[in-house]
């Protein structure tokens, strides 16, 4: 990791929840704690109510901002009628990244067994942005975190990581 040099990501994070404000998100401290430790940039906070359509439009919205890298959203993943974080995620996708799913469930899976089975956690790409749904739990968000993106967010991990393609996710949008 020495012949690369470290390049920071601006990094906005999303809490979905009925009952969380801003007084008592531990997972969106969590998280918020874990990049700046890394050396990221916190660039957006915010907390929105399950609500499908909002969430969508939060993550479009920060798509759109050209200082936004990548939005990392806890909560609303699970199986309750009130859980709609991944389908709002998969609304605004235009690729998505199934093996972030996987992996974290077999991260989970050491931590939790076969509970770990309940969890939806997705991630994807829209607008040269990546965007990461993790479930609303401080353990989950570490989890995520320590072992996934905390590597896939520094490029000067090998083999290879999710910053050095980053100048050419929106490739799609440049061409004529």
């Amino acid at each position: 990791m020495a012949d690369r040099s470290f390049l920071p990501c601006r990094i906005a994070v999303l809490t979905v929840s009925d009952t969380r404000g801003a007084g008592d998100d531990r997972s969106g401290d969590t998280l918020v704690a874990r990049l700046e430790e890394a050396g990221h940039r916190l660039v957006a906070r915010t907390i929105l109510r399950d609500d499908r359509e909002a969430i969508a439009a939060q993550l479009r919205e920060w798509c759109a901002d050209g200082e936004v890298d990548v939005v990392i959203s806890t909560g609303g993943t699970g199986l309750t009628g009130r859980d709609v974080t991944v389908e709002a995620h998969r609304d605004v996708y235009e690729k998505e990244i199934d093996a972030f799913g996987t992996m974290f469930t077999i991260v989970s899976m050491k931590k939790i067994g076969t509970s770990a089975v309940q969890s939806r956690a997705c991630a994807g790409v829209a607008g040269g942005t990546y965007l990461f749904a993790l479930p609303g739990s401080p353990s989950a968000c570490r989890d995520a975190w320590d072992e996934i993106l905390v590597h896939q967010l520094d490029y000067r991990h090998r083999p290879c990581n999710f910053v050095e393609i980053m100048p050419r996710l929106d490739e799609h949008l440049r061409r004529k």
